[in-house]
């Protein structure tokens, strides 16, 4: 990994916040977005990019993160507002709410991707963060875990699309399932099935 937080720390930039998003690509839920603090220096054996972890190990890590970070802030977005607003504004609005949630106020901001949110502070926005930044890899971790349990209850309240296995994304299961019954309340509307090859 770039070492884009022991960089900032030596330079006296502490605290420092990585933040990353869940659900940017599923027909279904919301999208999610964490920020994580930890202490200087501090590294969490095994925390890198969620998608490259087993839903055990981000079970696992999800817990280690949350014992040794200082502070964690989760931003929700809905369906609603996703198809209201577009998917992109969602998730920067869903970052936002990440960092206001946050106990501590970061004197920097290291931010997956290439868009920045609406945030009055320090903001580097990094490529393939959740791979190159521990802090960032770190919320990926805690936004994927949070997603992943918001979407197995929505599977016990609409059960016939099977959130509980593919999350919301569109599988061939998935889009079978909207063609025979519909979409849901928790649905994309402006994600449209039938433009999927599937």
């Amino acid at each position: 990994m770039i070492d884009l937080e022991r960089q900032l720390w030596r330079s006296g930039t502490d605290p420092i916040a990585g933040i990353d998003e869940a659900g940017r690509g599923p027909l279904a839920g919301p999208v999610v977005a964490a920020a994580v603090i930890f202490p200087a220096y501090t590294r969490v054996d095994g925390v890198r990019d969620s998608k490259t972890l087993s839903a055990r190990q981000r079970d696992v890590l999800f817990e280690e993160i949350r014992q040794s970070a200082v502070s964690i802030g989760i931003g929700i977005i809905g369906s609603e507002e996703i198809d209201r607003i577009n998917i992109l504004r969602a998730t920067l609005k869903a970052m936002k709410q990440a960092v206001d949630q946050l106990k501590i106020t970061p004197r920097h901001l290291l931010i997956d991707g290439n868009q920045l949110p609406d945030c009055s502070m320090d903001m580097t926005a990094v490529i393939r963060g959740d791979r190159h930044c521990f802090s960032i890899a770190a919320a990926s971790i805690i936004a994927k875990v949070t997603r992943d349990r918001l979407m197995m209850q929505y599977h016990l309240q609409f059960p016939v699309y099977g959130f509980d296995k593919h999350k919301g994304y569109g599988t061939r299961h998935h889009i079978n399932a909207i063609r025979l019954h519909g979409q849901s309340p928790i649905h994309r509307r402006s994600f449209h099935v039938k433009d999927l090859n599937v």
